[in-house]
This record gives C-alpha cells, structure tokens and sequence, in this order.
C-alpha cells in the first residue's frame, strides 16, 4: 500500500482551484493523509475574534492541495474515496456575517434593513462521545448534537487555464457544502488539466442542510483519502456514490437551475446505466429520489439529486471505484 502524508504549511495553503503549482504528485492508488485548516485558517479562536478583524479577504477557505494525479488528462475521472474524516482539535467554531447567509440581506439582494451582526459561536467538540456542543450566546440553553464530519470543499482545477475561488462551487467541485460528503463516501470528478490538481478543505463537524447561516460548524480535520483514476471516462458534474446511493450535484444560481441540474444529471446517468428510455429513467427519478440542499448561501448554489442503487438494479459504476477504494480503505484502516 502506497501511503503519501501532508500536512500543509501557511505558505503551502490554496485559496483557488487552478492558478497554482502542484504541492506533490500521486500515483493512483495512493492513500493520502491529510490536515485541511478550518475555512479561517485557524484564526477565530473565540467569540472576539471576529473574521472580519482577523482574516483577510480573499484569503478565506484554504484548502490542502493541489495535488497532481500521474496519468490524469482531460476525459479522465478522478474517484477520490473518503476512508476517514476526524476532528484535528477539540474546538470549532460557526459565525453569522453581514450581507452573507441566505436570511439576509445581501450585495446582489440588496434590502434597506441593517445588515446582520457578525457573532461567533464555539462549539466544544468530543470525539469520544462523537458529538458537538452548542452553546446560545445569550442565554444558557445549550444541547449536544451529533458529530458528523463532512467536507464542504473538494475540486480539481478548471479548464481552460481558470482558476476560481475555493468558495464558489461550479462544475470543478468546489465549495459544494453538502452534508453527503462524509466518510465511506466516494466523489467523482471530472479531469479537465493534465494532473487534475485536486485539493480538499473547508472540514464541519456537522452541518444543517443549506448551511443556512453561511457557516457550518467549521473545524480543522485529519482526513485520509484513497485515490483512483479511471481512463477514458468523462463526468460532467461532481458524482457522489456510498454503499447504498447514486448523487448527482448541480451549482448554479438561481436555486431552480441547481435543482435542475442535478436531477438532469441523475435522469441521464441512470438512463445510461440501465437502458431505459429517458423518459422511463425521469419518471424513476421522479418518484424514488431525494434532494437533500448542499449550499444556499454561497456565489452558486448547490444541490443533490440521490437515488437507491437498489431501484437501478445495483449497477457497476466507474469499473466499480468505489468498491475498490473502499476496499483499500478498510485495508489502510486495519493496518493502523
């Protein structure tokens, strides 16, 4: 087993997919050991901290990467299995911004009401007990709340020599904010440079659906990941597969076209994955999916369209990559 460790310096940090230099390059295969930085770099360590006094703009969402895949070339896709997600630290953090969230005003909804204060929550995390603590900043209510690590970002570099914000998700991947993306899970993306330069960062704790506020609780992770390339393959929007599931995601704005992207993407895979008519695999769709929200509050939108394996049959896809990567996660995992 091919097993590869990074931890990022502040120098080594991304804050674009595309526009920046490899950090390291991978074979297929590889089993990749991570530490991504919390979307502040660390920086908000308590309630007066506050990210507009001790960050920087556009120096927000650093992501660890990117990494440079031998053999990927454009037509390819990038299988990227998540073997594990931990909190690095007992500590993270969530805010409320002015003219960011989807309950407020913004700089494109532009409303005449005074913008929202900008607060911060902390939130003690116990990995033991697998759970998170809110704690109200005006009053003593507080409860645990399960913790359930995800990734809100993970991309590769865009094409045609763009390079595009860590916050904005797109095609590419990006800052997609959808609590699917979690252990045991397996991403999908589309090569579009030699390399396909992946990164990965923007870790929660756990994370509403629509991230409604703007912020998840947001926290530093260890995260090891299983690497896989698969020839010749092409997918036009980041796909999601767990044991159980097939997902589609579409970013746009507005919310509609997200919605409607993802359910496009996940009518016309299952059509190609079964045989059926396009119609027969729409009305599938229709009536056996889910759409859980991924974002509804960053410069695209995001949403999930997620369908039973079961209700297609359990059909192979990407030459089974998810059931080797798993595989070989479960070895790496033994092995430790």
């Amino acid at each position: 087993m091919n097993v590869v460790s990074f931890r990022p310096t502040a120098e080594d940090l991304a804050y674009t997919f595309g526009g920046r230099p490899a950090v390291a390059r991978i074979a297929p295969g590889t089993v990749l050991e991570l530490f991504t930085e919390d979307c502040f770099g660390g920086r908000v360590r308590g309630p007066e901290d506050l990210p507009s006094k001790v960050c920087e703009f556009p120096f927000l969402n650093p992501v660890t990467g990117p990494f440079h895949v031998e053999g990927a070339e454009p037509g390819d896709t990038l299988a990227l299995h998540f073997v594990s997600i931990e909190p690095a630290r007992d500590w993270a953090v969530s805010t409320t911004f002015p003219h960011f969230g989807a309950l407020t005003g913004t700089h494109t909804t532009a409303m005449l009401q005074p913008p929202l204060d900008e607060v911060v929550w902390m939130y003690d995390v116990d990995v033991e007990k697998r759970t998170v603590r809110y704690q109200a900043r005006n009053s003593d209510f507080s409860v645990e709340m399960p913790l359930d690590p995800m990734h809100g970002t993970v991309g590769v570099a865009p094409a045609a020599s763009e390079a595009r914000m860590t916050i904005t998700p797109d095609a590419h991947g990006g800052n997609m904010d959808t609590p699917e993306l979690r252990a045991g899970v397996t991403v999908y993306l589309g090569v579009n440079v030699e390399g396909a330069l992946f990164s990965i960062g923007d870790g929660h704790c756990r994370q509403g659906h629509g991230e409604v506020c703007g912020t998840a609780v947001e926290a530093a992770m260890n995260t090891v990941v299983a690497v896989e390339l698969v020839k010749g393959v092409g997918t036009p929007w980041p796909r999601l597969e767990d044991d159980d599931h097939l997902m589609s995601t579409g970013s746009a704005r507005p919310l509609e076209d997200a919605y409607r992207i993802s359910q496009h993407d996940l009518v016309t895979w299952s059509a190609a994955l079964t045989g059926l008519d396009e119609l027969d695999a729409y009305q599938l769709v229709s009536q056996g999916g889910e759409a859980p929200v991924g974002n509804v509050c960053d410069t695209n939108y995001t949403m999930v369209a997620k369908l039973p394996k079961a209700y297609l049959g359990r059909p192979e896809v990407y030459e089974s990559a998810h059931a080797r990567l798993r595989a070989l996660g479960a070895e790496y995992l033994s092995s430790r």
